[in-house]
């Protein structure tokens, strides 16, 4: 996890190198300091999902947060081991 957190933390900073905003601009637009988003940056693991969330707000890319966990394929499959399994068709209404 700590790998993925300061990849994501990467990308953010060059998101914002991209767009030419300063890191006291992006830190003021998300409501926290410039220590935090030092820290958002460096994908410290202590800062919060919502300041992250406030960073990707900023930084126009609000939308990449529905992307999070969208396609649970292992979730799925437990789901559907879970279901259970009827050993007859039911009746349809014209054959009663």
């Amino acid at each position: 996890m700590a790998k993925q957190l300061r990849e994501l933390g990467e990308r953010l900073k060059l998101a914002r190198l991209r767009r030419r905003y300063s890191a006291a601009t992006v830190a003021a637009r998300a409501g926290v300091t410039r220590m935090t988003l030092y820290k958002v940056e460096k994908g410290d693991p202590a800062v919060s999902m919502g300041t992250y969330a406030n960073v990707l707000r900023v930084l126009g890319l609000p939308g990449d947060l529905d992307l999070v966990a969208r396609d649970d394929v292992l979730g799925r499959k437990l789901q559907d081991l879970e279901l259970p399994v009827r050993k007859i068709a039911p009746a349809r209404k014209g054959d009663r």
